[in-house]
């Protein structure tokens, strides 16, 4: 599954990080592919290992065309393979999308997040023409708690072509940056918070499950 947007600051590392270390923790061998040249997800990694003396999963950083050899080379040695790509149009967005079951496309419900969709939708439609079966998926990021605008963005992205709107979201909550400043994923996070862990439950549930 590759993490991304071509709008950046969507919050596709924080989600990424969470589901590698959610689906670790339930025991699936993980690759988390760092193919974003900020190399956050590699960051959190290192952290991570730092604090909790392993990460439980394993990470490498990879980008253009290597990322999409590399990861059809490892794809059998690993149950479960999650790519996080940087946020514009770069050579490895698009290697990931000819190499992934899934697109998952975060987006905060903002007019310029949801006009961003239409260049991914490009990009998808380009990807479908290697990779036939490549879903497409987007989900609210960083959504508000409460007001118009989630349903506002919501109806948007239901008009946009090739991507499928999943049934949840993410609301905006300090649980995720407090968890990832310390190598952790909100599951790990203490005190815990009972709603983004739901909510994340819930994306694992409708990405990985249902496809």
């Amino acid at each position: 599954m590759a993490v991304g947007n071509t709008k950046g600051g969507v919050g596709k590392t924080t989600l990424a990080v969470n589901l590698a270390v959610a689906l670790a923790l339930a025991g699936r061998d993980l690759l988390l592919v760092d193919g974003d040249e900020q190399g956050t997800a590699l960051t959190f990694t290192q952290l991570r290992t730092e604090r909790l003396g392993q990460a439980g999963y394993t990470a490498v950083a990879l980008t253009g065309a290597a990322l999409r050899s590399q990861v059809r080379q490892l794809a059998s040695k690993y149950d479960d393979i999650i790519i996080d790509v940087g946020g514009r149009d770069t050579g490895s967005l698009r290697a990931a999308l000819t190499v992934a079951d899934t697109l998952l496309v975060p987006v905060q419900p903002r007019s310029f997040d949801v006009w961003a969709l239409d260049q991914v939708s490009a990009l998808v439609a380009e990807a479908r023409e290697i990779n036939e079966g490549l879903r497409a998926v987007a989900v609210l990021n960083g959504a508000d708690a409460q007001g118009a605008d989630n349903e506002a963005a919501l109806e948007m992205i239901g008009d946009i072509e090739g991507i499928e709107v999943l049934p949840t979201s993410i609301v905006r909550r300090k649980a995720f940056p407090n968890a990832a400043a310390e190598g952790r994923a909100i599951l790990e996070q203490s005190p815990r918070d009972p709603k983004a862990i739901d909510e994340l439950t819930a994306l694992i549930a409708a990405v990985c499950i249902s496809r």
